[in-house]
């Protein structure tokens, strides 16, 4: 029997980036990848949207963004990736053996959230599943014997605070560990060595509540906003559309096959170390209920789960190892699930590039490509190759200045219009409406310079997004005029159009 899968692990890493660097290489930025690329820009110890982490890794892959490329910022989520399968195979070796590891890695391959959402696309959850995948391993190691190891629990209070200055969700991290202390083993109380690694990981977090405090708490208020559960009633489609998302982005083959490691855990069919299992259910559970509940009042999103269910893959991988006991490489179930994660790689791609499934459209011309959602990662490359001549034209006559800025009222799409359009014609652009809408503009603006009374602004709104300025700009513009409609095509067919509109004469005293 094989109980090594060391040559094996080491070419699923090597595959597996092979195939999420063409990815990353293929396909244009993401609405929220391209805003996360201004924290690079405009580094800060926090944001209006999250902690800083992301920011930082951003700017050591792209040595401080001197290669600002879709492969160069997202460089850091494919060596993240690779790290964390080695992680979950060891992982998985320290509950049971390296068949659990090696099944628990396969596991990981097979996420959506995993390999696509946090190992090809640049989010906070980048370096947080890093953080999180190596506070497990610490957490394994600390709780594997009766021996308290200060240095591992002092570097797990490291590690954990970084996820947390990577995204607020992994403090997950110490409530699981905190609960598992409070009913399984409490003699950790009376060690310092447990309130020394929560002060370091508070220490981590210091830096983001004082700029929080600087900045009226706004980060903090804006993230509690989005779990406040007292300002609707009911809600269970929007429970069922959390639960969804949960079950694809894990794979719906992983899924099901969690939930039956589940069942088979506490019906006592999974051996492992009461230590461990306990430790990854306080951990992985929490979160994953707690979402699920929130998501009865108000909109969640499946990926702030997507680290518990990474940590329940540890114990899906012990169910399957238990089930096969003759050896099997890959066991047929993971076949399917790994088969439709590379069929999503294979046939996304194609789709956002080429257009080969039509979405039926029924739109407008001016809502052209409306609910095509794969076109927030096409056209933004054809957009600034289309607006390039158009606006040289209108400079020639006059109309408008080279230094004149872009301007848009919304973080989307104005991060896009930014890297994509504006940053290479050597243009500023800058967030014009309410601070909720314009996010980390509201500090970029400061540093650009600002906008000023009797400045003109270029205005692009495409037929996906489609908001007239004078419909959000009424009597903030002396004049505004409507000048070209540019048509970005994919697969040989209109996709969607851009209008271009020219913001003459800015009048911020009749703001409101």
């Amino acid at each position: 029997m094989k109980t090594d899968f060391r040559k094996e692990l080491g070419w699923l890493i090597v595959i597996s980036l092979l195939v999420r660097t063409w990815l990353a290489w293929q396909l244009e930025l993401g609405n929220d990848e391209v805003y996360y690329w201004t924290y690079a820009l405009y580094p800060d110890w926090s944001h209006y949207d999250h902690p800083p982490m992301l920011g930082w890794v951003m700017q050591l892959f792209s040595l401080n963004l001197l290669f600002d490329s879709e492969l160069a910022l997202r460089l850091s989520s494919l060596v993240f990736f690779s790290l964390n399968t080695w992680l979950m195979f060891t992982a998985g070796k320290i509950i049971r053996d390296a068949r659990t590891g090696w099944y628990a890695a396969l596991l990981y391959n097979a996420s959506v959230y995993a390999s696509i959402i946090t190992g090809v696309l640049i989010l906070p959850d980048t370096p947080q599943n890093l953080f999180w995948m190596l506070s497990l391993v610490l957490l394994l190691k600390i709780f594997v014997s009766e021996k308290a190891d200060t240095r591992l629990m002092l570097l797990f209070g490291l590690v954990a605070g970084l996820g947390m200055i990577s995204k607020y969700t992994s403090v997950f991290l110490w409530s699981g560990v905190l609960l598992y202390i409070l009913i399984f083993d409490r003699k950790w109380f009376a060690r310092p060595s447990l309130y020394l690694a929560m002060l370091i990981s508070a220490l981590c977090g210091l830096p983001v509540l004082i700029w929080n405090m600087q900045n009226d708490f706004i980060s903090f208020a804006y993230q509690g906003s989005r779990v406040n559960i007292f300002e609707s009633g009911l809600r269970p489609d929007l429970f069922i559309t959390e639960l969804s998302g949960q079950v694809f982005y894990n794979n719906p083959v992983n899924w099901v096959l969690t939930i039956m490691a589940l069942i088979a855990y506490f019906k006592g069919k999974i051996l492992l170390p009461k230590a461990h299992s306990r430790l990854l259910l306080f951990v992985a559970l929490p979160p994953i209920l707690l979402f699920l509940l929130f998501s009865l009042f108000r909109p969640t999103l499946p990926h702030w789960t997507g680290p518990a269910y990474n940590s329940l893959l540890l114990l899906t991988a012990a169910f399957l190892a238990g089930r096969h006991h003759k050896p099997v490489l890959v066991p047929a179930v993971l076949k399917v699930s790994l088969g439709i994660v590379a069929a999503i790689m294979l046939l996304g791609n194609m789709q956002i590039n080429y257009g080969i499934i039509p979405v039926p459209d029924k739109n407008p011309f001016h809502r052209l490509g409306r609910h095509d959602l794969t076109l927030d990662m096409y056209g933004w490359k054809k957009t600034a190759e289309a607006f390039a001549p158009v606006r040289e034209r209108i400079i020639r006559e006059g109309l408008m200045q080279p230094t004149d800025a872009l301007v848009a009222e919304n973080w989307f799409p104005l991060a896009n219009l930014d890297y994509y359009v504006a940053r290479p014609l050597g243009m500023k652009a800058l967030g014009l409406g309410r601070p909720d809408r314009l996010h980390k503009y509201i500090w970029i603006n400061q540093e650009r310079g600002g906008l000023h009374a009797g400045d003109d602004y270029w205005y692009l709104t495409d037929s996906r997004n489609y908001k007239h300025p004078e419909d959000i700009y009424d009597g903030k513009f002396r004049e505004v005029v409507a000048t070209d409609t540019l048509t970005i095509s994919r697969g040989g067919r209109p996709a969607k159009h851009v209008f271009l509109f020219l913001l003459m004469d800015y009048m911020p005293e009749q703001e409101q």
